[in-house]
């Protein structure tokens, strides 16, 4: 999993990189609930997070995001404004 801001490389990881292996986390999943075929569990984000930047950087509008999974695809996108 790689995710760039601007061009700029932010984020890189793998399964190896990961604080439980995938194995673990099926197995411990399996404890609460019954897992069925198509079922996703959420593991968390590589490291490179903004928040954990010194200073903190966060994404503002016009930034453009780039993201994405070897063998699975990449997509963009370009972060607007709110409108609170």
């Amino acid at each position: 999993m790689w995710l760039d801001v601007n061009g700029e490389k932010r984020q890189r990881g793998n399964t190896k990189t990961m604080i439980f292996s995938c194995e673990h986390i099926v197995w411990y999943c399996s404890q609460f609930f019954v897992m069925e075929p198509g079922d996703i569990i959420i593991t968390g984000t590589p490291p490179g997070v903004g928040l954990g930047m010194k200073p903190p950087q966060f994404l503002k509008a016009g930034d453009i995001v780039t993201l994405g999974i070897e063998k699975l695809g990449e997509q963009r996108q370009k972060i607007v404004p709110g409108k609170y």
